[in-house]
């Protein structure tokens, strides 16, 4: 079955919440003026993206339940609160903190997935070498922007993820140790802008459902976005920058100078 992007989704919800709107109208369940028509159909809106990503999860086509189900819950109270059965906003989305707890205990109990990751090479060492994750510094944060471009900040292996946020790293200003230093970046929202020294030899493999993606010259626009990029060097450098940068939504940059 062909996967849908996100475009996909957003009009097939646009057409579920409207038809659901609708028929609630036609029956007399609701008497709602335009103006507050947005405002009544959005929960459905966010109820249907998480079951949809529920869905693609139990199929296998990612790994997003954590996020899948806390948007269900969160449509649902919203859906529960328009029809008056209880008192939830928008903004109390941090009662539901708790989850957390849930999340972490259903960890406990299901196999961890190794990541898929598709490399373009010629060769089976490299890619062994590729998917390496051993002795990465790991930073989680929900929403905010992060810059790497303070004097000779030190660059080793790390992989950082957040919800919402901008990323600016500037490997012109870095101590970059004479290996291999592999960088993973991901995200569900924001914009990317890496800087590469000309003497410092890189790849990238930048994947993006809804953005821009541009490498040096090489550029990607639209949707479901995917760059695999290598300079001529990589193989025989010393020093070198091993990147992976996975956004959903926003633009992925990369300049060198």
């Amino acid at each position: 079955m062909k996967k849908h992007n996100l475009f996909t989704y957003i009009i097939a919800l646009g057409f579920i919440a409207l038809g659901a709107f609708l028929i609630l109208t036609n029956l007399d369940i609701i008497s709602l003026e335009i103006s507050n028509a947005f405002y009544f159909s959005y929960p459905f809106f966010i109820f249907g993206m998480g079951l949809l990503i529920i869905i693609d999860t139990i199929r296998g086509n990612r790994d997003g339940f954590g996020f899948g189900s806390f948007l269900l819950i969160f449509g649902g109270l919203l859906i529960a609160d328009r029809f008056e059965y209880i008192e939830f906003a928008f903004l109390d989305f941090w009662r539901l903190w708790p989850l957390l707890f849930i999340y972490i205990g259903i960890s406990f109990f299901t196999p961890s997935k190794k990541p898929r990751v598709y490399i373009s090479t010629d060769d089976d060492d490299d890619v062994a070498e590729y998917n390496k994750k051993k002795g990465k510094k790991k930073r989680n944060v929900a929403i905010g922007d992060h810059r790497f471009d303070q004097p000779n900040w030190n660059v080793e292996s790390m992989e950082l993820w957040n919800v919402i946020g901008d990323y600016h790293v500037d490997f012109t200003k870095a101590f970059i140790p004479d290996q291999e230093t592999s960088i993973s970046i991901s995200g569900v929202i924001g914009d990317v802008k890496i800087i590469v020294p000309e003497n410092v030899d890189f790849r990238i493999h930048a994947t993006i459902k809804t953005g821009d993606i541009r490498v040096l010259d090489e550029k990607s626009e639209g949707l479901n976005r995917n760059i695999h990029f290598k300079t001529p060097g990589y193989e025989d450098a010393t020093r070198k920058l091993d990147l992976e940068v996975h956004f959903k939504i926003g633009d992925i940059k990369v300049d060198r100078v």
